[in-house]
């Protein structure tokens, strides 16, 4: 155990977005890369326990929030409400300090489902965000 090497964990402000093989870095936070397998009890004629078996696998919506400046992904948006759904795959990368690709987490046929302008104040003097949130069909950490 003396020669164990210390690993430290990553730092969640270093990370990218890409979208189709676009790749962008002015996102201010990242949110929902969640999923979760549905679990459905069952008891077996007189067994005194329930087996719980696995059942549906359900992905979280991905929340992507940046500094107002593009328009793109809400034109992403506004197609998808005015019927032209068009789906995207895309990836959430974390970076080291150095700015080397450590994590990924790639996410399918995701597509906008919800927008939300800046809340806009008078008296503040914080960068105007602007939310897309994404569902999507799949989602696989690698590395």
């Amino acid at each position: 155990m003396a020669n164990a090497k210390r690993v430290d964990p990553y730092a969640n402000f270093s990370f990218l977005v890409e979208l189709d093989g676009i790749t962008r870095a002015g996102f201010h936070d990242v949110s929902g890369l969640e999923s979760a397998i549905n679990v459905h009890p069952y008891k077996e004629g007189g067994a005194d326990f329930e087996s719980k078996l696995p059942m549906r696998t359900t992905y979280s919506n991905i929340v992507l929030k940046w500094g107002l400046a593009e328009i793109e992904l809400y034109v992403w948006h506004r197609q998808a409400e005015l019927g032209n759904v068009q789906r995207k795959n895309g990836s959430v990368i974390l970076r080291d300090r150095q700015g080397n690709e450590k994590v990924r987490w790639n996410f399918i046929a995701a597509w906008p489902t919800k927008y939300t302008g800046p809340t806009l104040n008078s008296e503040g003097n914080d960068v105007a965000i602007e939310t897309l949130e994404l569902a999507h069909e799949g989602l696989e950490r690698v590395a």
